[in-house]
């Protein structure tokens, strides 16, 4: 990994992050439309496989043969599944981004963010007494290729990282301080722990209004998963490829009509 010791949210920080893909947009770039689901793959898989189409659709939990446009294109082996609009242009403007070498939002910086940003030393400080753990702040870290990039709240040790949030959607809080359900950061969690080549990984919600209660910080820690790492990293090639080919296209002299 290559890190970059910027203070997040600082010019440098922009310029760094310029034309990366980056952890916290991952679950963006890997959306795709028109997949088959579960279901549908187990039985086009078992027929590909050389199953007879009755058996497929019973081991596949089916009591008809399965009947689908989007079937009857991935039994023809023709490609199923497309990224999501939201996808392509976050595609098509890391592409302008590695051509200019700037961020296309200029570095705009929202509400949320900034609140984020003004945070996270509290976040840390607090997540230091809990844990009893010292944290090296890290700034942002790319991968060796370049391609892609975290901007990690902090490293812990050799085989640890942290990432501190501060939303303030009640929503939000309320998943995870009573479901404690932190599959939204999951994925993130996970794509820093590969650009970092870390072992685990602690994801902390910080609050200062829950202070008072002495739940300002939840926080909980992440194992990394190689399997999760091995699918998600197949999907980001997938993905930069389309970033690469909106470059290319982008960079092509214009044609002027006659």
């Amino acid at each position: 990994m290559i890190v970059l010791p910027y203070e997040q949210g600082s010019i440098e920080w922009h310029r760094a992050r310029a034309g990366v893909i980056t952890a916290s947009m991952f679950g963006m770039a890997r959306s795709r439309v028109g997949e088959l689901d579960d279901r549908q793959r187990q039985y086009v898989d078992a027929v590909l496989a050389g199953m007879a189409q009755k058996d497929a659709a019973q081991a596949a939990g089916y009591k008809a043969l399965p009947k689908s446009a989007i079937i009857e294109r991935a039994l023809a082996g023709e490609p199923v599944g497309d990224f999501s609009e939201a996808s392509k242009n976050y595609a098509f403007r890391l592409a302008i981004e590695r051509i200019g070498g700037e961020p296309l939002d200029e570095g705009f910086e929202t509400f949320a963010m900034r609140r984020g940003h003004e945070l996270e030393p509290l976040a840390r400080a607090e997540h230091e007494v809990q844990s009893g753990l010292l944290v090296k702040r890290a700034g942002f870290v790319l991968s060796d290729c370049g391609n892609y990039g975290c901007s990690a709240d902090g490293l812990i040790n050799d085989d640890g990282g942290s990432e501190y949030k501060a939303f303030i959607n009640p929503e939000k809080l309320r998943t995870f301080h009573v479901d404690n359900d932190a599959s939204e950061v999951f994925e993130q969690a996970q794509g820093c722990m590969w650009i970092t080549g870390r072992q685990w990984w602690h994801i902390g919600l910080y609050c200062p209004a829950l202070e008072p209660a002495g739940k300002q910080l939840w926080w909980r820690r992440f194992e990394r998963d190689e399997a999760f790492i091995a699918t998600m990293r197949d999907d980001l090639e997938q993905f930069r490829l389309m970033v690469d080919g909106y470059e290319a296209k982008l960079r092509q002299p214009m044609q002027v009509a006659a």
